[in-house]
């Protein structure tokens, strides 16, 4: 079953290959296309930070080399819970290979380009959330499968259920 979960990760870098390839060939940097007017636009920009934004603006040196190892790292933590989680196909193991899948994707732009092509912008006015990805998307998506196993855990039949 563990194919499954490579396979779902494997979805989720080439939508998010495609997306992003869509987008930089489709809008010009910095522009937009207004989808939903008052709340969701697809626009093009380039994220030197990590998820959201965050470090966008640090001009240290040492900022790549931290995100690509950080990163990289995560990558290794998932692949070995994912492999740790067993063999039989789990919400658990759906929502790592999510993560997995994200994680590649972001890696792939930051590693190749130095920088994450973040295109999905939804506001309410001028408040906005920082634009983001499917590759964004899958990890967060993966991370709340994760928190709903934690905060409703399957508990074992009593034995008077049995």
């Amino acid at each position: 079953m563990r194919k499954y979960y490579l396979l779902i990760a494997l979805a989720v870098v080439v939508l998010d290959r495609l997306t992003k390839q869509a987008v930089q060939r489709g809008i010009a940097l910095h522009d937009f296309i207004q989808v939903i007017p008052g709340c969701f636009r697809l626009t093009h920009v380039e994220n030197t930070g990590a998820a959201f934004g965050l470090f966008a603006d640090s001009h240290s040196e040492w900022k790549l080399g931290m995100l690509i190892v950080f990163s990289v790292t995560a990558l290794i933590v998932v692949l070995f819970l994912l492999w740790k989680n067993g063999p039989t196909l789990n919400l658990t193991g759906v929502a790592l290979a999510l993560i997995l899948g994200g994680a590649v994707g972001n890696l792939w732009d930051r590693a190749l380009h130095g920088r994450v092509v973040d295109f999905l912008l939804f506001y309410v006015g001028r408040y906005e959330w920082p634009s983001f990805n499917a590759a964004d998307s899958a990890i967060v998506v993966g991370a709340g499968l994760l928190v709903i196993e934690m905060v409703f855990p399957k508990r074992a039949p009593s034995p008077l259920e049995t």
